[in-house]
């Protein structure tokens, strides 16, 4: 059976997901919410493109370096917006509807989610072509 590459692209990055968000309450016992967001952003990066590279796109013949400079681009533009995601909620919109409780939880977890598709495209046309 033949699984979509989407689809393997969605169960390699929620398995880095989970690794980035994951980390990010480790990193959090002594570090602030944005530091621990962007440290546990690179621990899901390296899962990913180890994912990504074998599973995803089947581009183990690739060339290791320029992959490696094309994911990091792709996962800059990523970064900031899970950032800028988490940031928002956790600041502006969720003190505006009263949620308190787990707010820092909830906010990364969107910021994270979101970028799935973007991601996406940016490593099909950009760093496993």
């Amino acid at each position: 059976m033949v699984i979509p590459q989407f689809l393997r692209f969605l169960v390699a990055g929620g398995i880095a997901a989970a690794a980035n968000y994951g980390s990010r309450f480790v990193f959090s016992i002594w570090l602030s919410y944005s530091t621990a967001i962007v440290l546990a952003y690179l621990v899901g990066m390296i899962v990913a493109f180890a994912l990504m590279r074998h599973h995803v796109f089947d581009a183990k013949a690739g060339d290791l370096r320029t992959q490696v400079a094309k994911f990091v681009v792709v996962n800059v533009f990523a970064v900031l917006q899970t950032l800028a995601i988490s940031l928002v909620l956790v600041h502006w919109v969720f003190p505006a509807f009263g949620i308190q409780n787990h707010a820092e939880a909830i906010a990364h977890l969107v910021g994270v989610l979101v970028p799935a598709v973007t991601s996406y495209f940016g490593h099909r046309m950009l760093t496993f072509k």
